[in-house]
């Protein structure tokens, strides 16, 4: 089971990278926003990887804070950037 779960974390860290790149590189300020959250959301699947290795729930409340930082930061990100398109 152990090689299971290294296997998802080395998954999840080559993710992270490649989202890392996306977040350097990206061309306009919405591939930008869009990588800022998958990265986010690759920290809750790290976080929540590692509890089942451990078998330990206490950054539970962690995650729930990151979820829903990640869910406000995209609604907010997505409106403004909707009001940005109607000023053109």
């Amino acid at each position: 089971m152990n090689v299971l779960y290294g296997t998802v974390l080395a998954t999840v860290a080559a993710a992270g990278l490649l989202t890392l790149v996306r977040l350097v590189h990206g061309p306009r300020a919405l591939d930008r926003i869009l990588a800022l959250d998958v990265l986010v959301t690759m920290v809750i699947a790290g976080t929540a990887t590692g509890m089942l290795l451990r078998k330990d729930t206490t950054s539970l409340p962690v995650l729930v804070v990151l979820a829903l930082l990640a869910f406000t930061g995209s609604v907010t990100a997505a409106h403004l950037i909707e009001k940005r398109e109607g000023m053109r």
